[in-house]
């Protein structure tokens, strides 16, 4: 396997402002196949991701795992990574992937844009999550060789949590591999609402889907 033969699907709403450079980080990388799943943008990310060399722009309705599942639907390469339009991947991350046997699924550790010590305890943190519980976010560039994925079924069209319903789905199958990347992500979350704050309020919402709290619910929080 090559970088070209792995399908990167980028979801996006309202991205005209990162939208690029997470898919041109791709192309570098050596992606033959970029796919954007715009979820009804109205500001510029669809122009935007043309211009920036995306091979396949197509339209659905919102919601990560709804979007996530239709870009894959004209996915046709032997793996599919799944990135966020605010992340970026490092040039040899595809090539990462390649050098793994038979892998099957996994994620990559993440490099937060911001210099701050506190973002680095964080970086640990989400590495050992993948690393002992086979947990993925979807912010770390989750990627399944493609066959697998519809074995699996796909992510669940939630309004949340639809990568660690994914993950869960997964980690049954197969335990993740956690690759050096790294996926740079932007600090915009934390910035926003504080390291702390924002940090304490994914658990929350983590351990509310845990104990059962059903995802609308949850998005309604997340909003």
């Amino acid at each position: 396997m090559t970088p070209a033969d792995i399908s990167v699907v980028i979801p996006a709403i309202n991205e005209a402002q990162s939208i690029a450079y997470a898919i041109r980080s791709a192309l570098q990388a050596g992606a033959s196949e970029v796919i954007v799943c715009d979820g009804g943008s109205d500001d510029e990310t669809v122009s935007v991701a043309t211009a920036a060399g995306a091979t396949k722009i197509i339209r659905s309705i919102p919601g990560r795992g709804i979007q996530l599942n239709a870009g894959a639907v004209f996915a046709s390469r032997e793996m599919v990574l799944f990135l966020h339009a605010d992340n970026q991947l490092d040039a040899s991350c595809l090539n990462q992937i390649c050098e793994i046997p038979d892998v099957v699924w996994g994620a990559f550790q993440q490099r937060i844009d911001h210099p701050r010590r506190a973002y680095r305890i964080l970086e640990k943190g989400n590495a050992a999550r993948v690393r002992y519980r086979g947990m993925a976010f979807g912010d770390q560039a989750i990627f399944v060789r493609r066959a697998v994925y519809k074995q699996a079924g796909g992510f669940e069209e939630i309004e949340l949590m639809e990568d660690v319903a994914f993950s869960r789905t997964m980690r049954a199958i197969a335990r993740p591999v956690l690759l050096s990347g790294p996926i740079t992500i932007s600090a915009r979350r934390w910035e926003e609402r504080g390291i702390v704050r924002q940090t304490l309020r994914n658990w929350n919402l983590q351990c509310r889907y845990r104990l059962g709290a059903s995802p609308r619910q949850l998005a309604k929080r997340y909003c």
